[in-house]
C-alpha cells in the first residue's frame, strides 16, 4: 500500500549532526497546513538513523527506509516494513511544487539526508 502527499514548499537544513528535508503544504495566508520532516542523524556512539516526522507524529530508526527514488519532482519512500502510523503504507510517494527554490532544496538535501539508500531515478 503507498500514501501519497503533496507539498508546495521544501526546505533543506543541517544542524549538529543531522541532515533534514521539510516539505510543507501551505495555506493561501502562509501557514503550514500539512508537513513532513525527513531527518538524518549520525552520532559517534549511534548508527546513522533516519527519521520521518508527519504532522507531529513521529517513527523511524536506522533500518526505516528500504530505498528512495526520485524522478523530477517525485520522491517515492518504500520502507523496509509496514508504517502501522501510517495505516500499513509500505511506500511513501512524495511530490512538490517544481519551482526553482524546492529544486534547489531537493538537489542540496537529498543525497545528504538519504546517503546510500537513494537509488536509480533521474535528477
Amino acid at each position: 500500500m503507498a500514501e501519497s502527499r503533496q507539498y508546495d514548499k521544501v526546505a533543506f537544513d543541517v544542524r549538529d549532526t543531522t541532515a533534514m528535508l521539510f516539505f510543507a503544504k501551505t495555506t493561501d495566508a502562509g501557514d503550514i497546513s500539512d508537513y513532513l520532516l525527513l531527518m538524518r542523524t549520525v552520532e559517534e556512539d549511534f548508527d546513522e538513523s533516519i527519521y520521518i516526522e508527519i504532522n507531529e507524529q513521529q517513527f523511524g530508526g536506522h533500518n526505516l527506509i528500504r530505498e528512495a527514488s526520485m524522478t523530477g519532482n517525485v520522491l517515492t519512500l518504500r520502507l523496509h516494513e509496514p508504517a502501522e502510523e501510517l495505516d500499513g503504507t509500505t511506500d511513501i510517494v512524495l511530490t512538490w511544487s517544481d519551482t526553482a527554490e524546492n529544486l534547489e532544496s531537493i538537489e542540496a538535501g537529498a543525497f545528504r539526508v538519504f546517503g546510500d539508500t537513494l537509488v536509480g531515478g533521474n535528477a
